[in-house]
């Protein structure tokens, strides 16, 4: 597959090998693009000097030169994956703020395409947050919305696991690559979801696991969604930081009210002070969602 790749779609997966920053993969990709012409064993110094890398750049060099497309090819051979100049990536992510250059996925990739509602919130959700989504999601679902999550514990795999439940569908986003199962915890819907929905990633096979990575990781959960719902947060929660990036895109925030003087509840009813639509029943979402559409 990796062969038939154009040149700039070689270059986006090169880049989704190299240690750098989503920002310089865009700057590098960005000054290719403009570019076409720049002879391959050029390219190495150029995005040194356009990306201004001035520590290990022998290093650098080295690993750039190593990942040459016969290696890429071998490391690409068994894994699925779009570019963002395939055909078939999602418009709606595309067309956000600094989108992953590749997709990597096992799964059916047509979900990409359907309608998505976001569905977050804490990874030691409460009883009454799992009460809360066994009441709202059948009706999203019946609907014929994607439900879209991290692949966490808590209310991430519950919401992936009550997709399958109700006979709907369902994409995990994983900040890691998509053949490392994390947490341990989720191994049972991670390995249903591999061959029945579909796990999506920025991050190559054998990435491991960062901490940095899972705010990126909420970037694509917020970009692919037309609305986040949280359905339960503390304050400073990763589920915050997707219903900003979906603020920031333009996208529907959702927020379920809990008890006032429950710290895990601060959040959402932060959100809900904020302007975020509270949520009482599923058509509080469903009535916000008509006009939205996906290519």
């Amino acid at each position: 597959m990796f062969e038939r790749l154009s040149k700039l779609e070689q270059l986006c997966v090169k880049l989704s090998y190299l240690p750098l920053s989503i920002q310089k993969k865009w700057r590098a990709f960005g000054y290719f693009v403009a570019h076409p012409l720049t002879e391959l064993a050029q390219q190495g110094p150029i995005i040194m000097r356009e990306l201004q890398i001035s520590q290990h750049q022998d290093l650098f060099l080295q690993y750039w030169q190593e990942l040459d497309e016969q290696k890429l090819a071998d490391l690409t051979a068994e894994q699925k994956f779009i570019t963002i100049l395939s055909d078939d990536y999602p418009d709606v992510l595309k067309e956000t703020y600094q989108p992953p250059l590749v997709l990597f996925y096992e799964g059916d990739k047509s979900l990409l395409h359907q309608r998505q509602i976001a569905i977050v919130g804490s990874r030691l959700a409460s009883p009454y947050a799992y009460q809360v989504m066994e009441q709202l999601l059948p009706s999203l679902i019946d609907d014929g919305l994607v439900i879209t999550s991290g692949l966490a514990k808590g209310v991430d795999s519950y919401a992936h696991q009550l997709a399958m439940i109700y006979h709907g569908k369902t994409i995990g986003v994983v900040g890691c690559g998509i053949d490392i199962c994390y947490p341990k915890e989720v191994r049972s819907v991670y390995e249903r979801m591999k061959n029945q929905q579909l796990i999506v990633s920025e991050y190559p096979a054998t990435t491991p696991v960062r901490r940095f990575h899972f705010p990126l990781r909420n970037r694509i959960i917020a970009g692919l969604a037309e609305g986040v719902c949280v359905i339960e947060a503390k304050d400073k929660s990763g589920s915050l930081i997707t219903a900003q990036l979906a603020i920031d895109e333009g996208r529907s925030v959702f927020s379920v009210p809990g008890e006032v003087i429950s710290r895990r509840n601060t959040g959402t009813l932060k959100l809900i002070q904020d302007g975020a639509k509270c949520v009482i029943s599923a058509s509080d979402i469903l009535d916000e969602l008509p006009n939205f559409r996906v290519k």
